[in-house]
């Protein structure tokens, strides 16, 4: 067969398939340009889902007439100075976004640079390139793409709806809109609720108040501030509460250098981090900001630039693992505020209606509503009158004693009950808290349990004969080299020939029988990233088991001093907002909205 050159229009349509295989990636592209460019508001417009229409206007640098030819040529780019790839500080810098645009669709391009008496417009068709006239129009640029991949129809076969590329451009500007929270975006058009996010101040609460934008209301009532700092690397953005969680990880936003990024590394950190606090089925909500020198980051590992590389992937995940702890270490018993809008939706639905168009507050012959249950003041918390045997269903034991006035102070307040010998009741200066004791307890068990390993280190057991595990020899060579990684966890081995390990000695709290998955686990994320993070997985398992086994049970009666020495030792224990299976283990009701129950307010 006869080699030949392509048509250049085809090559182009060709190369355009790795660039731009959905409208979404055009308004990428697009709209890192005006990034680029400086702008400070970016408007985008789409119809049809951005098949008929994408029109992005920004106050950017804008363009004349010479740099108006060169934008549509491949490889002509403004964003490598120096032409030093190690050193990218941009977000387009390829200089094939536009070409693969006009090999593919109607381009009409207009600009105008802020020194210019007048802007400029190009026109393409399907990579045809007309000439540059005059246009008139504000400084910044103006660009409009139309009938994207109608020269590409086998393209359009795989589009999906138009509400689905709608919101996948939605989303793609949202991403850029967290990046970038000094630039005022807004998105218009069919098929989609547009949006309009102002520009916010720079720093911690200019960037809060943008998730809050994207994320709404609710992100910010959840919120933990992370900033960590170590040699030349920076993280910094908010992580979500383990009590606010999700069932996928689509809520998880990662930008490296201002550039919104999905690598598993940063998927695997999060995941780790959160470890202690969610089961594997829930993942948080967080927007996360890693800043770093652009040699120690390739960014040029993948065509639509959504993965990056870093010259040293262990240290930027530990970074980011260590940097998350910490936050979450510093909520201590904080948990999620929409635990109790959830529980006073409940009690509000189970309350009793009062008779239409009746009001106590009116009725001074009604001093009472008519539904109020008919109690005698004794009955209130003499539940053990009830009848031989029944079991009390509230102790008011803690009532009887004097309250500390400190204690009304604390978060969690002052024990007052405990219901169904399970739940505890607590009163603050304005509210009321209703706690699980087990679950509370479990956490608290579990930490102590921590910290007994990392100060005395992991408990061990020599076996008699050494345990000898059958593996791949890529595998078996990943164990043997972390083999000093391992024994600090209290496994060790060593090689017994070609794809064979042998096993000394082992944690105290595994089980020999489970040593086969379990190398075979470890040698699986050896081969991922590095980390044993499997055996640490394994070990903090046991302990969570053991604290379940060891914590105060449900169904057991606690002493007032009991009860309050748990409530404080909550609110000095990281993590106690959540037991280790990540359920919540307070409610908290403030008094403003009980009274709403109650029609005082």
């Amino acid at each position: 067969m006869t080699i030949r050159r392509l048509d250049p229009i085809l090559a182009d349509r060709i190369a355009a398939g790795e660039v731009v295989e959905r409208p979404a990636a055009a308004v990428k592209e697009l709209v890192e340009n005006a990034l680029d460019a400086g702008a400070s508001r970016i408007d985008v417009t789409i119809e049809n889902g951005g098949q008929s229409l994408i029109r992005v206007v920004d106050d950017g640098a804008g363009m004349d007439e010479t740099d108006l030819r060169l934008c549509v040529e491949r490889h002509a780019t403004s964003k490598i100075p120096d032409g030093d790839l190690t050193n990218i500080a941009t977000l387009g810098f390829r200089g094939e976004a536009l070409p693969s645009i006009a090999a593919v669709a109607r381009l009409d391009i207009q600009a105008r640079p802020q020194h210019a008496a007048q802007g400029a417009r190009l026109q393409v068709e399907f990579g045809e390139v007309g000439e540059v006239k005059p246009a008139a129009l504000p400084f910044g640029a103006r660009v409009e793409v139309r009938d994207l991949f109608a020269a590409t129809p086998a393209r359009l076969k795989f589009l999906k709806s138009t509400r689905a590329e709608a919101q996948a451009v939605a989303d793609v500007l949202k991403r850029l809109a967290m990046a970038n929270h000094g630039v005022r975006f807004s998105l218009g058009g069919d098929g989609l609720a547009g949006f309009d996010y102002q520009a916010c101040p720079d720093g911690f609460d200019g960037l809060l108040t943008r998730l809050t934008q994207v994320l709404g209301r609710e992100f910010r009532e959840n919120a933990l501030q992370v900033e960590a700092v170590r040699e030349n690397l920076r993280l910094w953005g908010f992580a979500g509460l383990p009590t606010w969680h999700r069932a996928n990880a689509s809520a998880q936003y990662v930008f490296v250098n201002g550039r919104p990024v999905r690598d598993k590394l940063f998927a695997g950190a999060i995941r780790a981090a959160y470890m202690d606090f969610l089961s594997s089925d829930r993942h948080p909500t967080l927007a996360l900001f890693l800043d770093c020198p652009p040699r120690q980051v390739d960014v040029n590992v993948h065509p639509a630039k959504a993965e990056v590389r870093f010259a040293d992937s262990g240290l930027v995940r530990g970074f980011v693992i260590g940097a998350l702890k910490q936050a979450l270490a510093s909520a201590l018993h904080r948990a999620t505020p929409s635990l109790a809008p959830r529980a006073l939706e409940q009690f509000a639905q189970n309350r009793p209606a009062a008779p239409k168009n009746w009001d106590w507050r009116a009725s001074p012959a009604a001093p009472e509503p008519p539904f109020a249950p008919q109690m005698r003041p004794s009955q209130a918390f003499a539940f053990e009158e009830a009848g031989p045997g029944a079991p009390p269903a509230a102790d008011a034991r803690p009532h009887l004693a004097p309250i500390a006035e400190e204690a009304l102070d604390a978060p969690l307040g002052a024990a007052r009950a405990q219901l169904h010998e399970t739940y505890i009741v607590a009163q603050t200066r304005d509210g009321l808290v209703l706690v699980d004791q087990h679950a509370a307890h479990e956490r608290l068990v579990y930490e102590r349990l921590k910290k007994q390993r990392a100060e005395a280190g992991v408990a061990r057991q020599a076996l008699l004969s050494p345990y000898i595990v059958d593996l791949d020899p890529a595998d078996a060579a990943r164990l043997v080299e972390a083999e000093p990684l391992l024994a600090s966890l209290g496994l060790a081995l060593e090689p017994f020939g070609p794809g064979a390990v042998a096993v000394h000695e082992t944690p105290a709290a595994l089980k020999i029988g489970a040593l086969d998955a379990l190398l075979r686990d470890l040698a699986c994320s050896l081969a991922e990233d590095g980390a044993a993070a499997p055996l640490e997985k394994k070990l903090d398992h046991v302990l969570a088991t053991m604290a379940c086994h060891h914590s105060v049970r449900a169904g057991r009666r606690l002493a007032p001093e009991e009860m309050n020495a748990l409530l404080r030792e909550m609110e000095r224990t990281p993590g106690a907002g959540q037991c280790n299976h990540g359920r919540p283990t307070y409610v908290e009701l403030k008094l403003a909205d009980i009274e709403k129950l109650f029609g005082r307010k």
